[in-house]
């Protein structure tokens, strides 16, 4: 079905490129959803699989899993869709995407070991890893560069409120059904994002490419051994094991950037397009952005549910301020990020962000008054709404055409990096605070999630724990704000509108 379209040249009339857009939004939406819904689960799942061998961290794989095979292959799909036309690519995604999150609903009735939910989470986040840059491809080419901004602002938007809406939605679906319908969920879902992505979006003009497959290779077993490195780093007292996996992660990533600049053809990372200060600047922000959003929700919802006394879905609306804020003003977020010097927006955004989440791990505690949480997350909420729009449209504003695939796949791997590293840091930090506050054992956490919370004893210290490993979220975003402080002026500021690419008629 899909290796029958071809695409051949129209004119500008034919682009409709908010309706395209509406339809990719649909299957964005559906896969960052499924970064942050799994977190608000993690004691409903903690609670069907401790009786059979798995710990905390066990679970958390089931996150970080997710986010590392989304994160090695995107720079080659992204590749792919510049070959093979990002549509195609996009509708096989959505198929891969929806097809493991069957398996990941069955895992449990397949097998009573983890990491067949694991191994489950690995296919979906490979589906996913095809889906994503293809959005960000498309916008870049049928938007005019001026008025890209608006554009990015919806899927800004998306992308924001996708992060956010995930341990609500996780929340109510986990009380009313069970936590396998958090991916059960993703079934209709996906079964629409594909007719209408089908229907509405255009089949854009394809460019040939070779493909970086050292490259590929480098780049994977570098993020593999540096997350697992991480990530297990406290099961194993950080032994030598460790330190020479995380050692020689970095190692292999120093080849594999040294590889790129011996690359004549095309390597699987043009460094090229490095050369661009508002690209590089905002690569890098995003990576500690998507450090935090993919870590943030774990600490919290454990604190929520095994202290507070939280049901999922009660815990899943402490985040309801962040997630309306987000909503109302990303429309006021796209309209300046046309308008106004990326530097102020999101520079603005990121700090306020920080600060938001600086306050909320300083007010967790056994007591904390409900009106703190959701005064911080409504704050939190104010942030992320001119952080995603201005980073990402500045990221892609100067991107030549034929290369907006590799830019965009660049950009969701450097975020899908920062969110992988956040969500192995998290684990281990949680797990160093718990004993370093006499909770060597976890708390009784396996304990807790069957029998609904911890023992009043532990409260105060498992309260400690979760706000000392928050902590690290608001140091992390530091990084983005010095960066967003060197953008330069946007080109577009002073540049003549830019007709849209020309695309094919649709089937």
């Amino acid at each position: 079905m899909i290796a029958t379209q071809s695409p051949t040249s129209a004119t500008d009339s034919d682009v409709r490129p908010w309706p395209a857009l509406g339809a990719l939004c649909v299957g964005f939406f559906m896969i960052l959803v499924d970064m942050t819904i799994v977190s608000v689960a993690t004691p409903a799942i903690l609670e069907t699989y401790a009786p059979h061998g798995a710990t905390v961290n066990d679970v958390i794989w089931v996150t970080s899993a997710y986010l590392l095979a989304y994160a090695v292959p995107i720079l080659i799909t992204g590749r792919l869709g510049d070959r093979l036309g990002p549509k195609r690519m996009y509708l096989g995604g959505l198929v891969v995407f929806t097809l493991a999150s069957l398996w990941c609903g069955l895992a449990f009735e397949l097998s009573a070991s983890i990491w067949m939910l694991v191994a489950a989470r690995v296919v979906q986040g490979f589906g996913a890893a095809m889906v994503a840059p293809q959005t960000m491809a498309v916008i870049t080419r049928i938007f005019p560069r001026e008025s890209r901004g608006s554009a990015m602002s919806l899927w800004g938007a998306t992308a924001g409120v996708a992060t956010l809406v995930g341990p609500i939605l996780g929340g109510v679906l986990v009380d009313l059904a069970g936590w396998e319908w958090i991916f059960f969920i993703n079934i209709p879902v996906g079964v629409v994002g594909f007719w209408l992505a089908w229907r509405l979006v255009p089949s854009l003009e394809v460019h040939e490419h070779s493909f970086d497959w050292i490259g590929v290779a480098l780049s994977g077993v570098a993020l593999l051994l540096i997350v697992f490195g991480i990530q297990e780093g406290h099961a194993f007292d950080w032994n030598a094991t460790i330190i020479s996996m995380i050692v020689g992660g970095l190692a292999v990533g120093s080849a594999f950037i040294w590889w790129q600049s011996r690359m004549t053809r095309e390597p699987l990372m043009p460094l090229s397009l490095f050369r661009d200060r508002n690209f590089s600047l905002a690569n890098l922000a995003i990576a500690s952005v998507g450090f935090v959003f993919a870590s943030m929700g774990f600490p919290l919802m454990l604190w929520a549910q095994l202290v507070r006394g939280d049901s999922p879905t009660q815990a899943g609306l402490l985040l309801a301020p962040m997630a309306v804020m987000s909503i109302l003003l990303a429309p006021v977020a796209g309209k300046l990020t046309d308008r106004v010097h990326p530097r102020i927006l999101a520079g603005a955004g990121l700090t306020v962000l920080a600060i938001s989440l600086l306050l909320l791990a300083s007010v967790i505690g056994p007591d904390t008054p409900l009106w703190q949480i959701l005064g911080a997350m409504g704050l939190l909420g104010i942030g992320s709404s001119f952080v995603w729009a201005p980073l990402t449209t500045t990221a892609n504003r100067n991107l030549p055409l034929h290369q907006a695939g590799a830019g965009a796949g660049i950009y969701n791997a450097n975020r899908q990096i920062g969110s992988v590293i956040g969500a192995a840091a998290i684990a281990v930090l949680i797990d160093s605070r718990l004993a370093a506050n006499g909770l060597a054992d976890g708390g009784g956490t396996s304990e807790a999630s069957v029998g609904g919370t911890l023992p009043d004893a532990v409260h105060a210290a498992f309260s400690t724990s979760m706000s000392q490993a928050m902590f690290l979220l608001p140091a992390i975003l530091v990084i983005g704000v010095l960066a967003v402080l060197f953008f330069e002026r946007p080109q577009h500021f002073a540049a003549a509108p830019a007709p849209a690419e020309a695309v094919a008629p649709q089937a």
